[in-house]
């Protein structure tokens, strides 16, 4: 997932919510697009995993929270289970705490359950092709939560230069910087001066080396690491 695919005609989604309301509700109103398909609905975790099976979606529509089986343990049993399926998770903000732990599971997209059917397809076709997709207010929550207690916006830390990570090389370390800043690989490669090849495979070797899944949680890795000021505006 370094890179990105061609979307596939139609994006074949299945969409995972206990709440009978709300996934006949997202059934309808993604059954009405003409680029999407909707293979099926499941009710919980267990039901998402034997549907994949059975359909083999591009993206998942998860919820996190459900019986039987939860959405973050549903996303780590579909990578243990070589599922090729992109997640986006839909979530409320009273589940913040719970982002972390999906994007180091392998989801590449978060929105709230608030957005219209606009943001919906927006992201489903994003995730598709590779591309992480973030709504405003779940990364807003998550940059909260990188930086609370991350010594961030002190002055030493506005004195300090990030320092060289672990088993990285300094060219990974500066494609790492420029991933968590939201630049795609094109950019990076401009920006960089070096081939688009080049960069691709810098990010192979980075998710390789970090055990991430995609570059949702080199963000996260390269945040945590103190890699990148989160503030706005905030640089390497």
């Amino acid at each position: 997932m370094s890179g990105t695919d061609a979307v596939p005609a139609p994006v074949r989604v299945l969409v995972v919510d206990d709440q009978q309301v709300i996934r006949e509700g997202l059934s309808m109103m993604l059954g009405l697009l003409d680029d999407l398909e909707v293979v099926g609905a499941a009710v919980d975790g267990d039901d998402a995993l034997r549907q994949i099976a059975d359909h083999d979606p591009d993206v998942v529509l998860m919820d996190l929270k459900m019986p039987v089986r939860n959405g973050i343990d549903t996303i780590t049993e579909m990578r243990a289970r070589g599922s090729r399926a992109r997640v986006v998770v839909m979530t409320t903000y009273d589940e913040d705490e719970w982002v972390f732990s999906a994007l180091r599971a392998g989801a590449l997209g978060f929105l709230t359950k608030d957005v219209g059917a606009t943001e919906i397809r927006s992201a489903i076709m994003a995730v598709a092709t590779g591309r992480a997709q973030l709504d405003p207010g779940v990364q807003r929550k998550l940059l909260e939560m990188l930086t609370a207690g991350s010594g961030f916006g002190t002055a030493q830390a506005a004195e300090r230069a990030p320092a060289p990570l672990p088993g990285l090389t300094a060219r990974e370390c500066e494609i790492l910087d420029e991933i968590a800043q939201g630049l795609d690989n094109n950019q990076i490669a401009e920006r960089l001066s070096i081939s688009l090849a080049t960069v691709k495979t810098h990010v192979n070797h980075l998710l390789s080396k970090t055990g991430c899944t995609n570059r949702a949680g080199l963000v996260i890795y390269a945040y945590e690491a103190g890699r990148v000021d989160p503030r706005p505006g905030g640089s390497p």
